[in-house]
């Protein structure tokens, strides 16, 4: 049984099909689906031209050139080695390989935020201006002040005019603390504050907001290790996470923008905003292969639960589903 008739049978209940992941990868699924749909029908057996197609459409989607090519080649492999000619067994040997190809790739997939027994676990979340860092902020702060922890928001972006205010609304609406600082003030003289809050009051989680300056990536660096030094400073071992923050509808930039964070910090994961707005749903397996990073948590819809524990099952099901069984 290939993977995708195997999800199929999983998800065959309602109950288990996580309709968030179904509504908010619509259009990456009709992009996606629909154009290995088409080579059923194009083609009778596999050959040059299925399997070229096969590379085409995986780049479309952006899973990124060098991982395109690899992921069709060891399709190709398999199908000459196993004698295969229908092409919906090769599609789906197809989906098995992208699977595989992110399951195997960098550490152990870890997506919870793991809390520490003794003393307030710390998030620190980066990532460029305009992706959604603020609202993914808000997000998680609202997901485990309702798994019952007590959050900490901590406005570290003091640069972006705009961003404390972003952060006081969202940290009243979700009915949390958050500690402020001046405009302009050194987002580390933030951190400090929040830290020593953190531990005076026993919060559970502190999560820290930070500048999304990409200009000059030697200013983030020391930017990013001066707060990492005071914030572990205060509370030894931290920060325990550190989230990158990517918009999906930028594609292969964000890509790009996830290599030149990972140069400048010790990233734990990846947090993908806006999965619903885009066509290309393949950006995630991109960037699991590109460093070795695991994805968290997918951005899949506006409301304030739209944020969801990243599930590779719930992904390519999603994503491989075709119209008629959605309907």
């Amino acid at each position: 049984m290939g993977l995708i008739s195997f999800l199929k049978d999983k998800f065959s209940k309602k109950e288990e099909k996580n309709e968030k992941y179904v509504a908010g990868l619509d259009k990456s699924r009709k992009n996606f689906s629909s154009k290995l749909k088409l080579l059923t029908k194009k083609y009778s057996k596999a050959n040059e031209a299925y399997f070229e197609d096969l590379e085409q459409i995986l780049i479309e989607a952006d899973v990124g050139v060098n991982l395109a090519l690899d992921i069709v080649e060891v399709t190709k492999k398999e199908t000459n080695e196993k004698k295969l000619t229908d092409i919906n067994q090769i599609n789906e040997l197809l989906v098995d390989k992208m699977f595989i190809s992110y399951a195997q790739q960098g550490d152990n997939i870890v997506n919870e935020i793991q809390f520490k027994e003794d003393g307030p676990t710390v998030l620190l979340v980066v990532g460029v201006n305009g992706v959604g860092k603020t609202t993914t902020i808000a997000k998680l702060a609202y997901r485990y002040i309702h798994q019952g922890k007590k959050v900490l928001l901590v406005a570290g972006d003091t640069f972006r005019a705009g961003a404390t205010e972003q952060l006081t609304v969202w940290a009243k609406r979700l009915g949390c603390e958050i500690v402020v600082g001046r405009e302009n003030q050194d987002p580390s003289s933030v951190c400090y504050d929040g830290m020593r809050k953190a531990k005076e009051d026993k919060y559970d989680l502190v999560i820290c907001d930070t500048a999304g300056r990409l200009q000059n990536k030697l200013n983030l660096m020391q930017e990013l290790s001066k707060m990492k030094r005071v914030i572990s400073k205060e509370i030894p071992d931290a920060p325990h996470d550190i989230f990158l923050i990517i918009d999906a509808t930028t594609g292969q930039n964000g890509v790009v923008q996830a290599k030149a964070f990972k140069e400048c910090t010790s990233l734990t994961g990846v947090v993908i905003t806006k999965m619903d707005g885009t066509s290309k749903g393949g950006i995630i397996l991109a960037i699991r292969d590109e460093l070795g990073i695991p994805v968290r948590f997918i951005g899949l819809g506006e409301k304030i639960d739209d944020l969801q524990e990243f599930d590779l099952d719930q992904y390519l099901y999603s994503l491989c589903l075709s119209q008629e069984e959605d309907e």
